[in-house]
């Protein structure tokens, strides 16, 4: 578990690509790493600690407030500064979507 996402009670990174997995068509799945897929996380909560959302409880609050546009965009441009891992532009707004709905299946369990 990544430094950003071990404080979160109930959010497990492999619980989330298991889901991700899942959410995304086969062929996208079957494209990409569970780490790439976990660089992509990690760049979500990149986002998220910039925008000052430290927990879940301030995620859920701030939902409204997320464009989901606007974060994959940021992921998009976290992965072009990288230049190791290549993804399909198309492919990281789907996992970004997958990530979401990953965070929204926690909110029965909080």
């Amino acid at each position: 578990m990544t430094e950003q996402t071990q404080e979160f009670e109930g959010y497990d990174e492999d619980a989330a690509v298991s889901f991700i997995r899942d959410y995304v068509p086969q062929n996208v799945s079957d494209q990409y790493s569970d780490d790439e897929i976990l660089y992509v996380i990690d760049a979500i909560w990149d986002f998220y600690e910039r925008r000052g959302l430290t927990s879940l409880d301030d995620i859920d609050a701030d939902e409204e407030l997320l464009d989901a546009d606007e974060l994959a965009s940021y992921v998009k441009k976290e992965l072009a500064r990288d230049k190791e891992i290549l993804m399909d532009p198309k492919d990281v707004e789907l996992i970004v979507k997958g990530e979401l709905e990953y965070e929204k299946s926690l909110e029965d369990l909080l």
